[in-house]
């Protein structure tokens, strides 16, 4: 079974399973446990998958949810992982959109300005050089 067709199915079980149904009652919150949806896809040895899967934007992204609690194992991997999303509006999840974009821009410069010693040492060099050497004049 390959990986991306993998999740994708898993990713359609999920929303057939868990969230649609949830929004049909009107739930705010949906509860999802790895190893109930390993067991009820018939699965084996892919508890890592179903994993990635509920821990993946891509998930929260097509479905409209977000995650707001998170427990199991540390390493995120396990069949007690479980992970607890709340039900979005369209309004809500354009603006959780967004926010991903933001953050995703956030550090796109973190290295350049690592290689000019740094955000601050750049604002001085720039201020510098457009105000002049104070100590020319």
């Amino acid at each position: 079974m390959h990986d991306e067709n993998s999740a994708h199915e898993i990713r359609s079980f999920l929303a057939e399973r868990y969230i649609k149904p949830a929004r049909r009652r009107g739930d705010k919150r949906v509860r999802i446990i790895a190893g109930e949806v390993h067991r009820d896809l018939h699965l084996r040895n892919r508890v890592p998958s179903v994993c990635q899967v509920l821990a993946s934007k891509k998930f929260q992204q097509e479905n409209r949810v977000e995650v707001v609690e998170r427990s199991g194992p540390p390493s995120g991997m396990g069949t007690r992982m479980t992970y607890v999303y709340r039900l979005l509006d369209e309004e809500q999840a354009a603006a959780s959109a967004k926010e991903d974009s933001f953050e995703k821009l956030r550090g796109l410069l973190k290295d350049e300005f690592k290689k000019l010693g740094g955000g601050e040492a750049f604002l001085r060099n720039e201020r510098a050089d457009f105000y002049g050497n104070e100590e020319s004049k």
